[in-house]
């Protein structure tokens, strides 16, 4: 599996546990602080390196220390960076997330880099020589930008996939719509499909989705797991039972399993399943890039740990 993840690379900055943000000039004492890469190329990316894709990066950053540190971090992963443009006039993409003791976070975000990168910036012949392409955050350059992409990798044989980072709601939809019929399979979470969709119904959106040209939807659900539907039907996998430090990642973590299973001759049931292990492995600790579980440890993670019932 050669792919190429294109798209939105984060720099996080992760903090727990924060009950409260002091007030003032206060402090308080925690438990850890990290710093990964993130975002819905660059977390994929990470966790697809680590179950043995052959992995580039493309995408944006900053000229700037928070740039050289995520691609440092990528590169000890064993991502290749080359792709990464440097951007001398913006700082790179980050994030400080403030982990709850339950595992949630709010998020202050700064989008940087990413809103820069387009067409014009895409390492074509590396694509066209890639089994596969995954678009993290399409929204960030438009439907119609990332249409020009996904269906030149069509053209070349490539397989496309695509995951959102911004929040779904019916505009959004219409801004992404160029893109969907490009793609084979979109990875979104529930909260997404509801809000791109209007729907109230998890199914009924995914169907929605379809309607608009996507292969499959592997749409993750939190502690509910995964719903993959396509034109055949659809397959709810359930999520393993683990105890939650942080979901940061979670489903760029599921993206990347989820992908090198159907690389590796899965079908959409065992991708999700390997997709879930991935995501449950990752939730066991900080950040996106949590855990140095490899494809067999996560293989055997799913086929001995409970799920959920």
């Amino acid at each position: 599996m050669k792919i190429v993840a294109l798209g939105v690379y984060v720099l996080d900055t992760l903090v727990r546990p924060v009950e409260e943000i002091p007030a003032g000039q206060g402090s308080a004492l925690v438990q850890q602080i990290e710093m990964t890469v993130a975002g819905t190329a660059g977390g994929t990316a990470a966790t697809l390196a680590k179950l043995g894709a052959t992995v580039h990066g493309a995408g944006a950053i900053g000229a700037d220390a928070i740039g050289d540190l995520l691609e440092s971090l990528l590169r000890r992963r064993g991502i290749d960076t080359a792709n990464l443009l440097r951007r001398p006039a913006v700082q790179t993409s980050a994030s400080v997330l403030p982990i709850r003791p339950d595992g949630s976070r709010p998020a202050f975000h700064v989008v940087g880099a990413n809103a820069t990168y387009g067409p014009e910036d895409a390492p074509w012949d590396l694509i066209a020589s890639a089994t596969h392409l995954h678009l993290g955050g399409p929204e960030f350059m438009g439907g119609a930008a990332a249409a020009r992409i996904l269906s030149f990798a069509r053209d070349h044989g490539v397989v496309t996939s695509a995951d959102l980072l911004a929040p779904g709601d019916p505009g959004l939809l219409e801004w992404i719509a160029p893109a969907l019929a490009h793609l084979d399979y979109l990875l979104p979470n529930d909260e997404q499909v509801l809000g791109l969709t209007g729907a109230t119904d998890l199914t009924a959106g995914c169907l929605a989705l379809l309607e608009h040209g996507v292969g499959t939807v592997a749409a993750t659900a939190g502690a509910d797991g995964v719903l993959v539907v396509d034109k055949d039907g659809r397959d709810r996998i359930p999520a393993f039972a683990v105890d939650v430090v942080d979901t940061t990642g979670c489903g760029d973590a599921f993206s990347a399993g989820f992908l090198r299973g159907l690389a590796l001759g899965d079908n959409t049931h065992d991708a999700a399943v390997l997709g879930c292990a991935a995501a449950a492995l990752v939730a066991g600790g900080l950040g996106s890039e949590f855990g140095d579980f490899d494809l067999d440890s996560a293989r055997r993670f799913a086929a001995t740990t409970p799920v959920r019932a």
